[in-house]
């Protein structure tokens, strides 16, 4: 399990801060991640990438704190192992 957390981290880290702070994302970068990371999120509308992201800012400042990105992570996993929906 430690390892998969660390792949979290890193894959977070490796799209914060390639266009300011280094520990958020910003939408630029968050579009980035869903594109490489999360292939079965992206969408061919940005439209709709826009709108989970907006549902996960709590603090509604544009950007996605790892706190705020690890309740995507969450839900994904909730929903791969059937537990939610």
């Amino acid at each position: 399990m430690e390892a998969a957390i660390n792949v979290l981290v890193s894959q977070f880290k490796r799209h914060a801060g390639n266009d300011g702070a280094a520990t958020t994302l910003s939408r630029e970068e968050f579009h980035s991640l869903v594109k490489t990371d999360l292939p079965t999120l992206n969408s061919a509308d940005p439209a709709v990438i826009d709108r989970l992201m907006s549902s996960l800012d709590e603090n509604n400042d544009g950007e996605l704190t790892f706190n705020e990105f690890w309740q995507l992570i969450g839900s994904l996993a909730g929903k791969q192992a059937g537990l939610t929906q």
